[in-house]
């Protein structure tokens, strides 16, 4: 009997170190996976370049949110500063029931389809 409890424990040994060799496989390779995946910290430089980009994007688009100019010339759009159309907002909208239809009004106008192109005639017409 001393000889099979002890090749019990031999046995029961090898599993034990190899179920702990297995988790410390496992345990390695996703410490591997983290630093093959993990994203560069953000230096000084590219959050300057990036306030940098961000600066030079609100130069650029501040014409368009200051300054009147046309949105769609054809349908009769102008852009307006954003003040200015809080003010508009606020004045037309006392009277809720002719705001909403104006505001239905022009949405109809702003995404109204264009006219159908004439259909060709065939030649045994």
């Amino acid at each position: 009997m001393n000889s099979e409890s002890s090749s019990q424990k031999t046995r029961l040994g090898a599993y034990v170190v190899g179920l702990l060799g297995a988790f410390l496989i496992v345990a390695l390779l996703v410490r591997l996976m983290q630093s093959y995946t993990q994203a560069p910290s953000i230096s000084a430089t590219r959050a300057a370049e990036r306030l940098q980009i961000l600066s030079d994007f609100k130069a650029a688009n501040a014409p368009l949110l200051e300054k009147y100019d046309w949105q769609d010339q054809a349908k009769g759009f102008v852009r307006i500063p954003i003040e200015r159309a809080k003010e508009l907002v606020l004045e037309e909208w006392q009277d809720p029931v002719a705001a909403r239809s104006n505001l239905m009004a022009r949405a109809a106008k702003a995404f109204a389809l264009p006219p159908k192109v004439p259909e060709k005639k065939s030649i045994y017409e």
